[in-house]
């Protein structure tokens, strides 16, 4: 029986060997692509040449693609655990033709791989194909030896593949297996049914269309081939599994899941089992390629997994985190072929347990909440949750929405969804929806005016500020100019460094550039025209600002040199989670569980300095990818790269994968001092820093404010702090004086208060409106009163933030003998103001929206008095 990681291989070399070159995965975190929440498709990085934007590198690739589908078209979510073979993450084996071979080549290709390699019985093999693919069903025919009665015609549903309602589609041929005991009596009917014993293995696309506005498909000049094929349900077929959970990819995991709870496995009540297994695998390979945990957009979308996960967890008795604990074994099952899943292991345990911890205390407050709402709608006769209950359980107590509707339809119970969405409009969009995935700049919308033909964007700005150049393309929207040339010293935007600024002019006119950027393999140059306008020159001349750009080159590699001594001071969990260089400072953000305390900051510091004044040499060498990382070269989380990269080295000290800009020798850099250290989310911390004359402008500030200071407090810089601290314990103990004095000239005007107030017999009757005072200032008065009084109620009322507030106190003797209650009191109170209340028998407060309507408040309350001692009196 063959392994799952034998399985990915032969379909590697298979391809290798009929001429495809193998490319890595893309991290499943796009990197280009804002349109994406994660990389749900072997095509993801193929996109740009299949929309004529990029030219392929290489004319047939293969690859073993990680894939997530969470979210959107793509979303196997709710199937994940109830069914064997829908899943968050998977493997997607891939082959792709540009332009090259087309149907014959792929239909043949994956037959053979099918049937002379893997050796599936093809008895059991079912083709389909688009109903107009004459040529597909042909070529299924006449080059294959399958069962003409097996080759199936279905429609635009199953068969027909579009990436989108414009652009690149076409047919798509698909295999299915029969995995059922009873193969003499297959069924046509059962394929693409969703019966369980009939899955579909491998999709066949033949991209030769582009569907524009109207609809109408155009044929492509240049046609592609686009398959996929899910590693998972391959393994469950050739290992003669009837789940995938039953395969080697999972079986470890479960097992694990099993001696963690104590629960053992079985496939009828399993699914809290299979649920958890698919879940940590997705959550490592997220986490592991750059994503974190959050309240919006895919770091929602990661939390609410782990949610999930934590969720089912719960229903095998695990109230403790544990799920961070099954990250060894996904490493175990893929960490070979997916070594990044293991340099990260720390980083992704840590982020797993902080969030199961901080979701065990989410969790049982969220229980307990929805047990009240599922309370009151049994009370009340009803069966609907609302959608300002769900809005509540999830925006105030931080509840999945989908853990609400699961529990929901466990306690017979239905979700007013369509509620819960309008009460989302009213807040900050929190998922996929996000402004941060909509596409600023799309190459498709663009009407470039082309200028002259030939290859653009040369980069020669690591050697150069200045270069002469070509214009090829520009185009001009509300008056900013986007322009490119046939090679350029400006540096686009990327890895956190920002784009270079400058001019661009010739004796025609002058282009202030404000801001340079990537747009696919293109850099484009961002500004607006100072005099003239293009006419018939085209050579210009382009210079960036090179006084910006060295404090660019500084700053950037100050972050190496910071990032190598985090991991000094810090340990080797401590890796990059993002970066910001700009001429004026640099921002780090890092992986790291703690506060960084001051002591460790000034090591940091010191290290960093200490590197500055050795003046090493920046080496800087492009190297095979493969063997820069064995050398030792970091590189940063979720980054694509080339098989060729660029190694940035400083000396024995650090050593990175860097695109970026970067000084010649650490000596040009000057000084680093950092200026703040900062959380950005759990597990991630952030350092701001500054370099050479910003970090010098920084000390001449500093020493300008504490020279003020010691002007003002009259002492010298050494007894400053002794000052400080003397002036504040003294401005301590005023506020402690003054707070006595207010308290005593309360407790003086309720004693005057009480003189004054009525009685029913022998109870006290106290109602007061009090000026600008709190509910627990309110809550201090009741007491007063409570032990100024044997008997007596009071209603003490105020106006805080233009709302009424008011409390209700009873003395202990008169709750016994008047049973009264003063929670039962101001509610009725309450709902006079526009609000309500509620509280113990002898205090309780309420607050509304009316404050004109105190004094409406202050007649009822001693009317319910009056009624309550007349009526205890007649007794």
């Amino acid at each position: 029986m063959k392994t799952a990681a034998e399985i990915r291989n032969d379909f590697l070399n298979y391809f290798e060997s009929n001429g495809h070159k193998i490319v890595k995965s893309t991290p499943v975190i796009p990197q280009n692509d804002p349109t994406l929440l994660f990389i749900n498709a072997g095509m993801n990085q193929f996109k740009s040449i299949f929309l004529n934007q990029e030219n392929p590198t290489y004319l047939r690739i293969a690859d073993s693609q990680k894939c997530i589908r969470v979210s959107g078209k793509h979303n196997d979510l709710e199937e994940v655990g109830k069914d064997t073979y829908h899943h968050t993450f998977f493997e997607m084996l891939g082959n792709w033709s540009f332009g090259d071979y087309y149907k014959k080549e792929a239909i043949t290709y994956a037959w053979q791989l099918f049937t002379e390699v893997w050796k599936f019985p093809k008895e059991r093999l079912w083709a389909t194909v688009y109903k107009d693919d004459n040529e597909a069903e042909e070529i299924w025919h006449t080059e294959t030896d399958i069962d003409p009665s097996h080759i199936l015609q279905f429609g635009n549903k199953d068969n027909f593949w579009e990436m989108g309602e414009t652009g690149p589609c076409g047919p798509c041929s698909e295999i299915h297996y029969y995995t059922g005991n009873d193969p003499e009596h297959q069924t046509a009917e059962k394929i693409n049914a969703d019966d369980p014993e009939y899955i579909e293995l491998w999709n066949l696309v033949f991209i030769q269309y582009d569907r524009d506005k109207n609809g109408k498909l155009n044929p492509l000049p240049r046609k592609h081939v686009d398959t996929g094929a899910g590693l998972e349900r391959i393994a469950a077929a050739l290992q003669k599994k009837h789940s995938n959970y039953d395969t080697d990819l999972f079986k470890p995991i479960i097992d694990e899941i099993a001696q963690l709870t104590g629960v053992s496995y079985s496939a009828e009540s399993g699914m809290p089992h299979r649920v958890i297994a698919d879940h940590i695998r997705m959550l490592s390979f997220s986490i592991g390629d750059g994503g974190m945990p959050s309240n919006e957009g895919r770091g929602y979308v990661i939390r609410r997994i782990l949610r999930r996960a934590a969720r089912y967890g719960r229903m095998l008795n695990m109230h403790k985190p544990f799920i961070y604990k099954l990250v060894g074994t996904v490493c175990e099952i893929l960490g070979d072929v997916y070594p990044e899943i293991i340099d990260r292991k720390t980083h992704i345990q840590r982020v797993i347990q902080s969030e199961e911890r901080m979701f065990g205390e989410t969790l049982d407050k969220g229980l307990d909440i929805y047990s009240k709402i599922k309370q009151q709608l049994t009370d009340t006769g009803k069966t609907q949750i609302s959608g300002s209950d769900i809005f509540k359980l999830y925006d105030t107590y931080g509840f999945p929405v989908d853990l609400t509707q699961l529990m929901a339809e466990e306690d017979g119970l239905t979700t007013d969804m369509n509620g819960f969405h309008a009460e989302m409009k009213k807040q900050k969009e929190r998922a996929r929806s996000s402004r941060a995935f909509q596409m600023e700049l799309n190459d498709a919308d663009i009407k470039w005016t082309v200028l002259s033909e030939g290859k653009d964007s040369e980069f020669v700005g690591y050697e150069h500020t200045e270069s002469e150049a070509t214009i090829r393309k520009y185009f001009i929207r509300d008056g900013i100019i986007h322009l490119v040339l046939d090679k350029t010293p400006f540096y686009a935007e990327s890895g956190g460094e920002v784009g270079d600024t400058g001019i661009i002019f010739n004796s025609d006119f002058q282009i202030i550039v404000t801001d340079t950027i990537q747009l696919n393999d293109s850099i484009v140059h961002i500004g607006k025209f100072k005099t003239g306008n293009i006419k018939q020159n085209l050579q210009v001349t382009a210079r960036i600002d090179a006084e910006k750009g060295q404090n660019i080159r500084s700053n950037h590699t100050a972050t190496h040199l910071l990032q190598a001594a985090l991991r000094t001071i810090l340990g080797n969990h401590v890796h990059q989670k993002g970066s910001l260089v700009t001429p004026d400072r640099l921002r780090f953000d890092l992986t790291h569980f703690a506060k960084i305390d001051p002591p460790d900051l000034e090591k940091i510091e010191d290290i960093v300095n200490q590197k500055i004044r050795e003046n090493i040499d920046v080496h800087v060498a492009l190297q095979d990818y493969a063997e820069a990382k064995e050398s030792g070269a970091m590189a940063l989380f979720g980054e694509k790269y080339d098989d060729v990269v660029r190694v940035i080295t400083i000396g024995e000290f650090s050593k990175e994968l860097c695109g970026g800009k970067h000084v010649r020798r650490t000596g040009d850099i000057g000084v680093f001092k950092i200026i703040s250290e900062s959380s950005v989310a759990a597990g991630i911390r952030r350092i701001e820093a500054v370099t050479g004359n910003k970090a010098f402008q920084l000390f001449r500030q500093n020493e300008a404010i504490l020279n003020s200071l010691t002007e003002k407090l009259g002492v010298n810089k050494d007894k400053l702090i002794d000052r400080v601290d003397g002036l504040m314990l003294q401005v301590k103990n005023l506020g402690k004086e003054l707070q006595t004095k207010s308290a005593k000239s309360i407790e003086l005007e309720i004693e005057e208060l009480l003189r004054k107030s009525p009685t029913l017999g022998e109870i006290a009757l106290f109602a007061h409106q009090f000026d600008s005072t709190n509910m627990d200032e309110l809550k201090k008065i009741g007491d007063i009163i409570r032990d100024k009084l044997e008997q007596g109620v009071a209603l003490i009322a105020s106006v805080s933030d233009g709302k009424p507030i008011i409390a209700v106190a009873i003395t202990d003797a008169t709750i016994k003998k008047y049973h009264l209650h003063a929670g039962h009191l101001i509610k009725e109170m309450g709902k006079l103001l526009g609000g309500g209340g509620g509280g113990k028998p002898h205090m309780a407060t309420a607050g509304g929206k009316y404050p004109e309507k105190i004094p409406e408040v202050f007649e009822k309350f001693q009317q319910l008095i009056n009624e309550i001692v007349s009526r205890d009196n007649e007794q």
